[in-house]
């Protein structure tokens, strides 16, 4: 009788333990380390890349770059909305469905939130590289000085300021916080000391206690409820950087929805290539579950669908207003010197995605890792559109310019991408759990729990 009592108890025990070890073993004993160090290589490269296309910048000014007037927005602002938008993602996936109480997002919140980590890191970077006199960053803060100036709250840069920061801290801090219970497990499972020392630093003395529990719980979903209005306010004020100037094709009043979906279309887009990417290269398929595919495919189709609308209701609204220089700014995207931005966009955006209306392809890995890297690929053109067809063309002809991005612009970006986005991923995934074990054991409790009760 005793034992078929502890049957279920051990069974879920024995089940917890498979997981932790399938999970804790990725940093501990890392497999395939030939392709780790490959991949390593090749993003210190696009670091080396990055850094001097960094120190030629400083040397030489913003003059290296393709900006002229009037288009002297170019690549650095539409980079820097690409990467405020695939970060929006992981803030979805783990704040808000774990306000929701939906346990899917387990198997995805902890690379999701370190995506969004490194995606704002990358961000912030581009307005202070456009500033030319980037060691003056810190004039946008509003802090007591013997001059006693404060900042231009008007200034769009002043709002990147803010919304920047904020945003990283509070992913910082929710990442951190849901990373310490596992840090703690990698503590006591570490054999040399130097890894017990590090990762017990980190764990903050957590001892699993049920104090520990309900502080670190409440922490947890404070954060959370804070880091969910941040996705929509963020990307909002990074819209009122476009329609608080009279600038035909900007003055939309769809825009600041526009921007939040097109972020979180792109970011899903990211989501789904790495939990593809990371599927395949651990064999977690047992964690990283068809069903979460299906999820990640579902929720890329809602988000292009919305995102698709945008596009209709800004071509409403040009077209209903009957403004000339908005007419002249919207033929200009379907026929101009730049139309191949927005066909492509919206080729990329919303063809391929239009397969995931089938659950086979949905779940099938490649499908679905190809239909996210063409949508990652059609936003980054869409943020390119949005700026350079705006400003080449403005109110008077003399105004009238051209823009092509430069050497320099090209290689910063394509450097920022393998040595700021992918190494700094590629280290966590190194040296911590890139799958949050404890809620992937509490979510299967919680499952087998609710089957024996029925």
């Amino acid at each position: 009788m005793s034992e078929a009592v502890d049957h279920p108890g051990s069974q879920r025990r024995a089940e917890g333990s498979r997981v932790t070890r399938q999970i804790m073993r990725i940093p501990t004993r890392y497999p395939g380390k030939w392709v780790w160090d490959l991949c390593f290589l090749i993003c210190l490269c696009f670091l080396v890349l990055f850094l001097v296309s960094v120190v030629i910048l400083f040397r030489n000014g913003v003059g290296v770059w393709g900006n002229t007037i009037p288009v002297n927005w170019g690549l650095a602002i539409s980079n820097y909305i690409f990467f405020v938008g695939i970060g929006h993602a992981g803030t979805l996936i783990s704040a808000m469905l774990l306000l929701l109480n939906e346990h899917w997002r387990n198997a995805l919140n902890r690379f999701a939130e370190a995506m969004t980590l490194v995606a704002v890191i990358c961000a912030g970077l581009y307005p202070i590289l456009h500033l030319g006199r980037f060691w003056r960053f810190y004039w946008m803060a509003p802090y007591p000085n013997t001059m006693d100036l404060w900042p231009q709250f008007k200034s769009p840069l002043t709002w990147d300021f803010f919304a920047v920061l904020t945003y990283l801290i509070v992913s910082f801090l929710f990442w951190y916080i849901g990373l310490v219970p596992d840090l703690a497990t990698m503590r006591d499972r570490a054999k040399k000391r130097g890894g017990q020392v590090f990762y017990g630093v980190l764990a903050l003395g957590w001892r699993g206690s049920a104090r520990h529990w309900a502080r670190w719980n409440q922490s947890y979903r404070i954060t959370a409820a804070i880091a969910v209005p941040l996705v929509v306010s963020v990307h909002s004020e990074i819209s009122l950087l476009f329609a608080a100037g009279p600038i035909p094709g900007w003055t939309s009043t769809v825009f600041p929805p526009y921007f939040v979906l097109g972020a979180a279309f792109s970011g899903f887009a990211v989501v789904s290539m790495i939990a593809v990417v990371l599927r395949f290269a651990f064999r977690l398929e047992e964690i990283v579950t068809d069903r979460h595919l299906d999820l990640l495919g579902q929720l890329l189709l809602a988000c292009g669908m919305m995102t698709a609308f945008g596009y209709v209701a800004e071509i409403f609204d040009a077209l209903y207003a009957g403004e000339k220089q908005d007419l002249q700014t919207l033929f200009d995207r379907f026929t101009g010197e730049n139309a191949w931005s927005y066909w492509g966009a919206v080729i990329l955006n919303f063809l391929p995605l239009q397969l995931l209306w089938w659950k086979r392809m949905r779940i099938f890995p490649v499908t679905l890792f190809l239909i996210g890297l063409s949508v990652t690929v059609g936003m980054w053109l869409e943020r390119y559109m949005l700026l350079v067809t705006t400003l080449y063309r403005d109110y008077l002809v003399s105004s009238y310019g051209s823009y092509a991005p430069s050497f320099w612009e090209w290689s910063l970006f394509i450097g920022m991408i393998g040595g700021v986005f992918l190494l700094p991923f590629l280290l966590f995934i190194r040296f911590f759990p890139a799958i949050s074990a404890f809620e992937i054991k509490e979510s299967q409790f919680e499952d087998q729990g609710e089957r024996q009760g029925d």
